[in-house]
């Protein structure tokens, strides 16, 4: 590979996270006005709402959202705090050791209000000009997964 084709896959990787980072940055803010959670707590109800039981191991949602242990502890701890109250925690039955995070009635009105609030942002962003085309295709797929 020569010294302009790895130019470019690091220009187009540089662009790639650039245009990630904005996307989340838009994300958050919509979900901050719409539903009063973070990006990290969507995602956390969003895993939760796709399990039958709308719970999972804590292990199972870090390994989901991409958080170390102790953030995902921080980030649960806050969500199950009555301040939010999204989040209720259980101890497993059959191994003491593990915990049990399962989304409450309250989380789940929460993930509605998010998952609208995304569905907007991500729909909006197939506006002309929003981005480069090879990617609009992408999130309009996004967009109506999330619906």
């Amino acid at each position: 590979m020569n010294a302009n084709e790895s130019n470019g896959l690091l220009n187009n990787w540089l662009e790639l996270a650039n245009l990630q980072a904005k996307i989340s940055q838009r994300l958050e803010q919509a979900l901050d006005e719409e539903a009063r959670l973070s990006l990290n707590e969507f995602y956390v109800l969003h895993f939760l709402s796709l399990n039958e039981e709308k719970k999972l191991r804590l292990q199972q949602l870090q390994e989901r959202v991409g958080l170390s242990q102790s953030a995902m502890s921080r980030l649960v701890l806050r969500m199950e705090a009555p301040k939010c109250g999204a989040l209720r925690r259980h101890i497993c039955e059959d191994d003491r050791r593990g915990i049990y995070t399962e989304m409450t009635a309250l989380g789940e009105d929460k993930l509605k209000r998010g998952t609208e609030a995304v569905k907007n942002v991500l729909q909006s962003l197939s506006a002309p000009g929003e981005l480069p085309p090879e990617l609009n295709a992408f999130l309009v797929r996004a967009a109506s997964i999330v619906e």
